[in-house]
């Protein structure tokens, strides 16, 4: 089989931008991770009480991000995106100045919604300006950002946080927004396909081939998500490790991603549903084993690493499948992939601090693991139903 063709201008330059936002988006994503500890000290909770945070904002996005559709059919792709990295910047900036826990899960809030819009507008951004037979190409590069997020936002968020887990969110997100922000202006207009909310949600109950893609993206990002929100505390507790010695071991687990993905955009011409199961497969022992088997910090980070490469190849695949069921209306579906992606928050977050809360990180893990298995049976269904 031919290797990846060679990156244009045409495809490096949106997918460049398009991937510079994600790491804005996913750069206000990863703050809590290193900082979940600092902030349950500082506002007197607990830990699992503090990760519900991310619950709020996942709540918001999940339901935000099933009106992309509409939204950008309203307002045009680029402004949708502007006006989403704009309200990012002003939730990052109220969470820094957040007074009370209270106001700290408002501006959580209000991320979320900047969230979905910047999520589903990006990855639906690889498609709406790059040609299709580049949509592979596309999605690698605008993917990329995320894992770029982690391996340069985690290393700085340790450092900044060793001062104040408030500065974290200026230093990172909030600088990445506005930067975002400037190249997506840049972007020309683009026409999208006018669709309604309730056009969009019966065709998610409708379509069995939608209904099961969408299951199996939920359960999967409530695992992904899930151990991505409990992964510094888990180090911090478990082997007393340092906030900067965290963010540093977090943002060395990413460079898993980077492989990851690009194996994944080369199996994507053989059959996505199925190399969709065999990575869902992969990521539950992965998680399992995170949660259980805790010998030493290397092992957990190590584990934590093959995690990253199953799960970045999977999001991809994961995108790909979702425009396959869909076709002709990529914001309606990577819309409906970044609802699944932040309700992952809210199910990862909430569930998965009930299971730490009653049973330990064992526990924890054990429960991811039952996500993921839970999502191949929805695969599996969705490949009957195609």
């Amino acid at each position: 089989m031919p290797g990846p063709r060679p990156y244009s201008a045409r495809v490096l330059r949106p997918a460049a931008t398009l991937s510079l936002t994600l790491f804005a988006n996913q750069s206000a994503t990863l703050v809590l991770a290193p900082i979940l500890v600092e902030i349950a000290r500082d506002f007197d909770v607990s830990t699992a009480a503090a990760g519900q945070l991310r619950s709020v904002s996942g709540a918001v996005a999940g339901m935000t991000a099933l009106a992309a559709g509409p939204l950008a059919g309203r307002l045009g792709l680029r402004r949708m995106l502007l006006a989403g990295l704009g309200l990012l910047a002003a939730a990052c900036g109220l969470s820094a100045a957040a007074p009370t826990f209270a106001v700290l899960a408002a501006a959580q809030a209000l991320l979320g919604g900047a969230l979905a819009i910047l999520l589903a507008g990006a990855v639906a951004g690889a498609i709406a300006w790059i040609a299709p037979e580049r949509r592979a190409d596309a999605l690698s590069v605008t993917f990329s950002g995320q894992a770029l997020a982690w391996l340069v936002g985690m290393p700085v968020v340790g450092f900044v946080g060793s001062v104040s887990w408030r500065l974290t969110w200026v230093a990172l997100p909030i600088a990445a927004a506005l930067v975002a922000f400037v190249l997506v202006a840049t972007l020309p207009a683009v026409p999208v396909q006018r669709t309604s909310l309730r056009a969009d949600l019966g065709l998610l109950v409708r379509d069995r081939a939608i209904a099961g893609w969408a299951a199996g993206e939920v359960l999967c990002f409530s695992a992904w998500t899930g151990w991505l929100v409990y992964s510094g505390a888990l180090l911090i507790e478990s082997y007393g490790a340092s906030l900067r010695t965290t963010g540093l071991l977090l943002g060395v687990v990413f460079l898993a991603y980077l492989p990851g993905s690009w194996l994944a955009r080369r199996g994507l011409d053989r059959s996505p549903r199925r190399l969709l199961v065999m990575l869902a497969l992969g990521a539950a022992v992965a998680a399992a084993l995170i949660g259980s088997v805790r010998p030493g910090l290397w092992l957990t980070v190590a584990l934590l690493s093959v995690f990253v490469f199953l799960n970045s190849g999977r999001t991809i695949v994961g995108s790909v499948v979702g425009l396959e069921v869909a076709p002709g209306r990529a914001v309606t579906a990577m819309g409906i992939r970044a609802s699944a992606t932040q309700l992952g928050y809210l199910v990862g977050s909430s569930l998965g601090g009930l299971a730490l809360h009653l049973g330990g990180y064992p526990a924890l893990g054990a429960t991811f693991a039952g996500f993921y298995l839970l999502a191949v049976a929805a695969h599996v269904l969705l490949a009957r139903a195609g």
